[in-house]
């Protein structure tokens, strides 16, 4: 086999064609934590033999299956080894991404046990885990500039962008821009933005070039049955936050291991500690702005000349749905979010929700 068939796609990761010899595949892993093998057809089976060799001989971290391979043969994948599928289509969009005993699924109460992990998937995540821990290390205290670029050349293509088009966005949005511009960025439009957030988000598209914006929206019907007059959020915040944020972000994350996001610890709460890098249990997340302070926040906006959220004009330090935010005193704070109700965090990235999950034995999804 040519040499060039082993491609090294990052530090921690190695792609391996299904043809490759047992002896150059075990040098070819030393020191990585995911491998993928490549099948070139679904009538080549080599890939499958390759994989139970590297798991006799005791590879334990994540093995990816990525190919043409069919549906059908995705149980036989998974019992040779293997952690997780990709199916690739010859239009290139479609993949059905299946793991171990585990399939991304969102849940609505993160405390019941719908999918227990194998031994496998315990090991991917293991090992996506130590890796995430070993950049978060390596990142700490880094620039925004070295964090995403760092992290691109790890989780690039399999990572996407997290936005509210909210008071802080256009920074992150134009580092990504700048960085990765391919990344998709993931909007929530839970149709109770504020119109001036609406306006702004098409505004930054345009000014930013953003080339790969995603809406994703709640289900119809599910809004219908559970909030058919438009009052949840008066009646159960957590429960419309579920409905609109949690769920449809939920269905979308299929494609995607990492997720950056524009949280600083100067947000404060449960954001006081967060590294560059972190793993939820599922996946990871990168907040490449995660050190900076209010004033380098603004600083940056007036040296990339970004045009500011309108609503900040208003006194709106952090701005989300209409009906939970509210101005604040602080620059930069999240005291106008969630007046009167006990929280935080809509419950995208809480941890307590991610430790009752763990507490359970279940696979947390965001």
């Amino acid at each position: 086999m040519a040499r060039d068939a082993l491609a090294r796609v990052e530090p921690h990761s190695v792609e391996l064609a299904g043809d490759t010899a047992f002896s150059e595949a075990q040098t070819a892993i030393h020191g990585v934590h995911r491998v993928v093998i490549r099948f070139p057809s679904f009538k080549d089976g080599r890939g499958f033999s390759l994989a139970a060799l590297l798991r006799r001989s005791g590879f334990e971290g994540e093995l990816r299956a990525v190919g043409p391979v069919l549906p059908d043969q995705v149980d036989d994948l998974l019992r040779m080894g293997f952690d997780a599928v990709d199916i690739e289509r010859p239009e290139g969009s479609a993949r059905n991404r299946i793991t171990g005993g585990a399939p991304y699924i969102y849940q609505p109460d993160p405390g019941a046990v719908t999918a227990r992990p194998t031994a496998l998937h315990i090991r991917a995540l293991a090992a996506r885990k130590a890796t995430a821990e070993a950049l978060a290390a390596e990142l700490d205290g880094a620039s925004p500039e070295t964090i995403l670029t760092r992290t691109a050349e790890v989780y690039g293509g399999r990572m996407a962008m997290l936005s509210s088009f909210g008071a802080e966005a256009a920074l992150g949005l134009a580092l990504v821009a700048k960085i990765a511009s391919d990344t998709p960025i993931l909007f929530l439009d839970t149709g109770l933005h504020f119109p001036q957030t609406l306006r702004y988000r098409d505004h930054l598209v345009d000014h930013l070039g953003l080339s790969n914006l995603q809406v994703l929206s709640p289900e119809k019907d599910e809004v219908r049955a559970q909030d058919p007059d438009e009052t949840l959020y008066d009646r159960d915040g957590q429960a419309c936050c579920d409905l609109r944020k949690v769920r449809p972000l939920g269905r979308a994350l299929d494609p995607y291991d990492a997720l950056i996001t524009g949280r600083k610890r100067y947000h404060g709460g449960q954001r006081g500690d967060i590294p560059a890098v972190e793993f939820d249990g599922e996946r990871v997340k990168i907040n490449p702005f995660s050190f900076l302070n209010p004033e380098e926040v603004s600083a940056r906006y007036k040296a990339l000349d970004l045009p500011r959220h309108p609503l900040t004009e208003d006194g709106y330090a952090s701005i989300g749905c209409w009906p939970c935010t509210a101005p604040s005193d602080a620059p930069g704070s999240r005291d106008g979010r969630w007046a009167g109700q006990d929280r935080e965090e809509c419950g995208i990235f809480d941890p307590v929700r991610a430790a009752r999950a763990k507490r359970a034995g279940a696979v947390r999804l965001i």
